[in-house]
């Protein structure tokens, strides 16, 4: 059976962010710490090896593959900082026309550095992601 590899860990969030080599990437990444944290209320928790998540939801696909997930979360990686919101949700590509520098793949919203984004709306996109996923999948155990 698939294991899921990215699952939640009680390791250090902000020993993980001491240990991004780039100062600049580790600056933003504490910038994001509160961000996130201010908008959704949680606690950050490690997801897996490199991702800082907020929040948690159980999902179950109609093939029958489930698992946990944050509701949103990012990850300063060496290239660029990922940013994870909800897939599915309709007003995110509104939301990412006033953004800012970005570029997106499947599940992430990529940026270069805080500075090159517009912080209100991130947390809209934020706020959008968890009230999407609460939605979605109502029993969630955050």
């Amino acid at each position: 059976m698939y294991e899921l590899k990215t699952k939640e860990t009680d390791n250090s969030v902000i020993e993980f962010i001491e240990n991004v080599k780039s100062l600049k990437k580790r600056e933003d990444a504490y910038r994001l710490l509160d961000i996130f944290t201010e908008t959704t209320g949680y606690i950050a928790k490690m997801w897996g090896p490199s991702i800082i998540g907020f929040g948690a939801y159980h999902y179950k696909y109609a093939s029958g593959h489930e698992g946990d997930a944050p509701l949103v979360g990012f990850s300063p990686r060496k290239a660029k900082i990922s940013l994870y919101f909800a897939t599915g949700e309709t007003k995110r590509e509104e939301l990412l026309k006033d953004f800012g520098k970005h570029t997106t793949g499947k599940a992430c919203v990529y940026i270069n550095k805080v500075a090159d984004i517009n912080v209100d709306v991130l947390q809209e996109l934020i706020n959008q992601s968890v009230i999407f996923l609460n939605g979605t999948y109502p029993n969630n155990h955050n």
